[in-house]
């Protein structure tokens, strides 16, 4: 068993169970919602979701990145699931969300499941089942309890996203009050931005930290020079929209801590993360998050908050049958 494994199946048994509270709603979640009314529905979600991350390791970060643009919108209502309708572009069309990928993937494992259990499991929870599958199958454990039973969203506007997305070019301030407009602390801020340790960002994400960032011809103060000068001649002016680069150089696949390793060397890749050092108590977690039990843990817990976004649960919402289209 490799080392980060072994790290790894240590911490799960400090991994809190439940939402802590942070979270703004989570009423009405618990483990196991669907043990009568669907008892396979876990374990099948599971189970498609390690078979589509053996064909393409890369869905890891996809399956989490819309969970979590999912949840910052409206909470964590499958919204950003919906296709637009009539003239009224839906969330996923938004500018932040240009780049999400991997909703077909959602739309088989819902299908599959609809087969054994029609009308009973929502879009909401096979998406955060599934983006904490994705992540935890290289350790062929859950990484973290997915509290269950929300209800899915019949409305999704891209104007839904404006201010409710954090901007990769966000300071600290501004990452912070977002967080807490969400009920998320700086340790949720600090921990879930360690998903950035796998994935990759287009080039416009972060080139303005490359050239001319303070109008005087010159490279962003925060990001090691170096690294600077590598990223400038993958992504040269004009900027290629098409370009992606790592967000954790040579460790994108691989869930670990090595994000905040290179944090600390002035080497995150976006404004965004550079942010996480500019404050004392931001940037003393950033360290404590150096060891790989400690940050899994962390970044489970904050997970568990994050998914208790807003929630739609008990009679509110639906249960959508198409998780594009809400029912008719």
């Amino acid at each position: 068993m490799k080392s980060h494994q072994f790290l790894f199946l240590i911490c799960l048994s400090f991994i809190v169970v439940g939402a802590t509270g942070h979270g703004k709603g989570g009423y009405g979640l618990v483990r196991n919602f669907y043990r009568r009314s669907c008892p396979p529905a876990e374990n099948l979600i599971r189970d498609i979701t390690w078979s589509k991350v053996r064909s393409n390791a890369a869905l890891g970060a996809r399956l989490l990145r819309i969970h979590y643009h999912d949840c910052f919108v409206k909470g964590c209502d499958a919204s950003i699931l919906l296709n637009r309708v009539g003239n009224d572009p839906s969330e996923k069309e938004a500018r932040p969300n240009f780049a999400l990928s991997g909703f077909d993937v959602i739309d088989d494992i819902k299908t599959q499941v609809e087969k054994v259990c029609p009308g009973v499991v929502s879009c909401a929870d096979i998406l955060a089942l599934s983006a904490r599958d994705a992540v935890s199958y290289p350790f062929q454990r859950p990484m973290w309890d997915v509290l269950t039973g929300r209800r899915d969203g019949r409305t999704s506007l891209a104007s839904d996203t404006n201010g409710n997305l954090p901007s990769a070019f966000a300071n600290f301030t501004n990452l912070q009050q977002l967080f807490a407009s969400k009920g998320l602390n700086v340790n949720d801020l600090v921990a879930l931005s360690g998903a950035h340790t796998i994935g990759v960002a287009h080039c416009g994400a972060f080139s303005r930290r490359l050239f001319n960032f303070t109008g005087k011809d010159d490279m962003d103060p925060s990001l090691d020079p170096i690294y600077g000068e590598q990223l400038k001649k993958i992504c040269p002016l004009p900027t290629n929209a098409a370009t992606i680069v790592e967000m954790d150089p040579h460790s994108s696949l691989s869930f670990d801590k090595n994000y905040f390793n290179i944090l600390l060397k002035k080497k995150g890749l976006l404004q965004s993360d550079a942010a996480l050092l500019t404050d004392k108590k931001s940037a003393r977690i950033v360290r404590q998050l150096q060891s790989p039990r400690t940050f899994f843990r962390a970044f489970g817990i904050s997970m568990i908050n994050m998914g208790a976004i807003e929630v739609l649960t008990g009679t509110n919402g639906e249960i959508r049958r198409n998780c594009r289209v809400i029912n008719s």
